[in-house]
């Protein structure tokens, strides 16, 4: 039977009782977008995470492009970003107007080194970007230390660190903006595309609420050049089942890359641990200089498992003109990262037949 990298439907199934009765009280509520789910899962999210206000949006590039418009920026301003993260952060940049400055990681934790931030800083720096990358914080103490003495703004992209925690401090409570996506896939996962901002800014807050309905508060009064970005009631209903059980899938997770930690060939890389953070492995990344033929070898016997990402945000074509220079620890990252299977769907005996593969490599 083949591993599989991730299975919605297995992943789902524990909680299929509970979505299918939240489906089905707001299909019965009539009440579709902007309702009683939104609102309910908003106060349970940012209670849960630790945040004052949380907006939904329609996704996890609108909760970052949204929390960058809303700060009013310069035209000129610049918005220092990792090198290695997934596109959307940079694309957000982008469609706000601004100019992404590519940062490189530290190549033990695959976040951005907080090291190599004062380099890339100039007259025109006004914020910082930062992805917490694959489940785990990033260096909290010293970005928040150069942020505050360069008085620069701080915006968390969260769309894998539900949960995680710098110095038991959660992901998405250090900025002014915590951008979340719960796309299916992620630890706490919609039945589609879905997004929310988490901030302790109130002012900020409502601006956000502004620009996601159109810049509209009352109906048909529109104080801003807003958008269309809301969280659906429906996605909602089911984040609000799904949030209830955040915990377990955390520790289910933690409990697979243990195993992994354990049992897993010294040849391989495996992703940095240490005491000041709480990892929730969205992704479990190890890293290997033959990352394609251990790939192929693994597929051949019966294991399933990903990339993250393949191409590097500065070789996509789509760069060219927004972005320049070389960046040789994010092609490093991207030549030989391999995401091995940790969903909630993955049982510990899959993990250890996974490792039984991979040790069978060399």
């Amino acid at each position: 039977d083949m591993i599989e990298y991730e299975n919605l439907t297995k992943a789902n199934a524990l909680f299929v009782d509970e979505i299918k009765t939240a489906i089905n009280e707001v299909v019965e509520s009539g009440w579709f977008i902007l309702g009683q789910q939104v609102e309910k899962f908003e106060q349970e999210f940012s209670a849960y995470v630790g945040a004052n206000y949380c907006v939904g949006v329609g996704n996890g590039l609108d909760a970052l492009t949204l929390s960058i418009k809303a700060l009013d920026l310069p035209r000129d301003a610049e918005i220092l970003v990792a090198s290695n993260t997934y596109i959307a952060t940079i694309l957000a940049i982008i469609e706000a107007g601004l100019k992404p400055v590519l940062v490189e990681p530290d190549p033990h934790t695959y976040n951005i080194d907080p090291a190599r931030l004062s380099v890339a800083l100039t007259a025109r720096t006004r914020a910082i970007c930062i992805t917490h990358l694959y489940g785990k914080s990033c260096q909290m103490d010293e970005i928040l230390r150069f942020v505050q003495s360069h008085g620069l703004h701080l915006i968390e992209d969260c769309a894998q660190s539900h949960s995680a925690k710098f110095k038991g401090q959660q992901t998405g409570t250090f900025g002014i903006a915590g951008c979340f996506s719960f796309y299916p896939t992620k630890n706490l996962g919609a039945l589609g595309d879905a997004g929310a901002i988490l901030t302790n800014d109130e002012k900020y807050a409502e601006k956000l609420r502004h620009l996601r309905n159109y810049g509209s508060r009352k109906k048909y009064v529109n104080a801003y050049v807003g958008t269309n970005s809301r969280l659906d009631e429906l996605q909602a209903a089911v984040l609000r089942v799904k949030l209830r059980h955040l915990d377990e899938v955390t520790q289910h997770k933690r409990a697979l890359a243990q195993i992994y930690f354990d049992c897993l060939p010294k040849w391989v890389t495996l992703p940095q641990r240490h005491a000041d953070y709480f990892d929730v492995f969205h992704i479990f990344a190890i890293a290997f200089e033959q990352r394609d033929d251990l790939k192929k070898f693994m597929l051949e016997n019966g294991v399933r498992s990903e990339i993250h990402y393949p191409i590097p945000p500065h070789r996509q074509q789509a760069m060219a003109g927004h972005i320049s220079g070389d960046y040789p620890m994010a092609d490093r990252i991207h030549a030989q990262e391999l995401s091995l299977p940790i969903s909630y769907a993955t049982t510990p005996n899959e993990v250890r037949e996974v490792c039984e593969v991979i040790s069978s490599f060399q």
